[in-house]
């Protein structure tokens, strides 16, 4: 047998094994068997550089150390998924699909979302979800993960041109104990959960480090797809996928009916525990692509599914105090601090009292024995007191009169306490916060200590501050020296062309977050603009309710507004559109959809360049489209287009009008 012929012939063996173990559960190769193996086949390829192939099973072990992480868009957002955690409100989101719809209930993971790229059969990206539209390029930690395959199985010609699965990256129980071992041998902090050390492992520079963690990888959903006679329905999909050698669950169950989905939830609970892996609730779907995309999505969600919850973990301890922080917009949350309480993973010592009025509904007081859950088996709550415990010492919990930070007045609207003073320093240092973080301005560098410190010296007293801050002001301040004060400043001053809706969303007005704030930059090129628009026009945009339209108006004529935008301006941030925006009479005001595979075009620079002469570029095809512009392969959008009378464009057709 020749070089090549074992090389081959390894390969082969490898990839065999992976698939038994991963996707038919049905190991038929020990470890130390193809540890041999691949040692075997690395040595060969050394020898033989000419047979390199980057799909090769020895690329799993790692290259060498990256220097950081690129962030890049997604092709198809990631939304997140709705929660529910109670029966009663699974069927009212099932009653509210208007028929007995075919649905499938698959296990939740509880690990890190990722998008797997394919194109033409090989693995060419692993994206994290990030904020959704984009994440961390962790390509080269993915193809670490066994589970993971390289290359899709079968010929490269019953591949489809383009396939994005998403899914969740984890860490089986028995790795994690296994992790958690050695590091309490080597005098390390252990890890607090699975979920966390998946996390951890994913963000190592070093992919060596993430390939000697063993995560695993389970596919519960898709991205773009460019792929002739795609499956029509998930069920489907998930069987094709799977005969290309991606690892999907088991558990899915295909269910009729409000009853079946809840008999498949119940049943499953008994068994949840002993999957060897974190799995915290059941992901209910249609099962159907084009019902999916008829439903649509919110801004936040889609409407076509929702993720089951199961109960979470509780325990008791005492109260010991209650303290109240303030956020950004000035409300007064209580926060618990009891005796430490350890659970689903973590030793929990404070947790959130939400708000007054839930304090007085359950009466709790500092003093009792309370029950503490983890919602979601993330945030720590007191959800209830046992009274019987009760010895006369407990004292009753009074809303706070004034700021615990500034001083000033405190008043009540609705549940909520909010300090009226807008100069209040709690609420202007989480307003930093809120304004450098990733989703905002994303200045990297700029974390929750250095912001501490920033407003704790006085050398940040307004947003606009940070732009005036030298290498000189930060090498004082605890943990800076020459490289990182001057990393910092050039990260502040690379935030100034994020653009308006990235401003908007970051200075903290109340009830408009990243989406709203998108939103109005659409409709809004510039900051001038903005301020000669009305609360009735604001009330107008997608999505704004009355409240939100008064609150925005009134925050940007404010005074404090006024100041605001005025000393951002002044410093040099764009309050306009980061990208340069002409309307055009052939696309503005056109929603539009993009499907199939397009020669001339990359989608998302075609998707860019028809946002900026006004269009509205949509997922889904309804009666509201406009325009859908169909390449080959287009598929059930094309064919729900022509179903509903919509236009439809070839390239030739987008070509001319572009050029017109």
């Amino acid at each position: 047998m020749t070089a090549k012929e074992r090389i081959h012939e390894l390969r082969t063996l490898l990839d065999q094994a992976n698939y038994d173990y991963y996707v038919e559960a049905m190991p038929t190769m020990a470890d130390s068997e193809y540890d041999t193996l691949l040692k075997e086949l690395g040595s060969l390829e050394m020898e033989h550089p000419e047979l390199h192939d980057p799909s090769s099973p020895t690329q799993r072990v790692g290259g060498e150390p990256v220097d950081g992480f690129q962030t890049v868009a997604l092709a198809v957002p990631m939304q997140s998924i709705d929660n529910t955690y109670t029966l009663a409100d699974l069927r009212t989101w099932y009653k509210k699909l208007g028929a007995e719809i075919k649905c499938t209930c698959d296990p939740k993971i509880d690990g890190v979302a990722i998008s797997l790229r394919y194109e033409n059969g090989v693995l060419v990206s692993g994206i994290t979800r990030g904020d959704g539209e984009q994440g961390d390029d962790v390509t080269a930690q993915v193809k670490t993960i066994r589970s993971i395959p390289l290359r899709l199985r079968g010929e490269t010609s019953e591949a489809p041109d383009v396939l994005e699965v998403r899914g969740e990256i984890f860490m089986p129980n028995e790795s994690f104990d296994a992790i958690n071992t050695q590091r309490e041998i080597d005098g390390e902090q252990l890890f607090a959960n699975a979920r966390n050390a998946t996390a951890g492992t994913l963000k190592s520079l070093d992919p060596k480090t993430v390939a000697k963690r063993k995560l695993a990888f389970l596919a519960h959903g898709k991205g773009e797809v460019q792929w002739e006679n795609a499956p029509e329905t998930w069920t489907a999909f998930v069987a094709s996928i799977r005969k290309f050698g991606l690892p999907v669950s088991d558990k899915i169950q295909i269910c009729e009916s409000a009853d079946a989905i809840e008999t498949a939830i119940e049943t499953f609970d008994s068994t949840r525990q002993v999957m060897g892996f974190a799995v915290d609730g059941m992901v209910v779907r249609c099962n159907s692509f084009a019902l999916q995309e008829e439903l649509g999505s919110t801004s936040k969600s889609p409407r076509w599914c929702i993720a089951f919850k199961y109960p979470a973990e509780q325990g008791l301890t005492k109260l010991l105090g209650v303290n109240w922080q303030v956020g950004k917009n000035g409300t007064l949350t209580p926060r618990a601090t009891m005796d430490p309480i350890f659970l689903v993973g973590t030793t929990v010592q404070h947790a959130t009292l939400h708000n007054i009025d839930e304090l007085h509904r359950k009466d709790i007081r500092v003093g009792d024995t309370v029950v503490v859950e983890k919602a979601g088996e993330i945030i720590p709550q007191v959800v209830g007191v046992k009274e019987c415990e009760r010895d006369g010492s407990q004292v009753p919990i009074e809303a706070p009169s004034n700021c615990p930070v500034c001083d000033a007045p405190v008043e009540k609207e609705g549940p909520k306490l909010y300090c009226v003073n807008p100069e209040c320093p709690a609420q202007f240092r989480e307003k930093v916060k809120w304004f450098a973080a990733r989703d905002q301005m994303n200045i990297d560098g700029l974390g929750d200590k250095v912001v501490d410190q920033l407003v704790d010296s006085g050398l940040v007293k307004h947003f606009a501050d940070l732009y005036t801050l030298t290498s000189e002001d930060l090498l004082p301040l605890e943990g800076f020296a020459q490289k990182s004060a001057d990393a910092l400043v050039v990260a502040i001053e690379d935030s100034k062309t994020r653009g308006l809706a990235r401003v908007i969303s970051g200075v903290g007005i109340r009830l408009i977050g990243r989406a709203t704030s998108k939103v109005i930059a659409r409709e809004y090129a510039d900051f001038a603009m903005l301020k000669q628009a009305t609360a009735e026009e604001f009330l107008a945009l997608d999505d704004f309710g009355q409240i939100t339209a008064e609150t925005l108006h009134k925050a940007i004529h404010s005074v404090q507004g006024k100041e605001l935008f005025s000393r951002l301006a002044e410093v040099g941030v764009l309050l306009a559109s980061s990208e340069t925006r002409s309307a055009d009479p052939i696309f503005d005001g056109k929603i539009i959809v993009i499907t199939g595979t397009l020669e001339q075009w990359e989608r998302k620079q075609l998707t860019e360049e028809l946002e900026q002469r006004g269009a509205k570029v949509t997922s889904s095809v309804s009666v509201k489209t406009d325009i859908v512009i169909a390449g080959e392969k287009a598929g059930s959008k094309l064919k729900k287009a022509q179903d509903l009378g919509v236009e439809v464009w070839d390239e030739e057709r987008l070509k001319v009008s572009l050029s017109g």
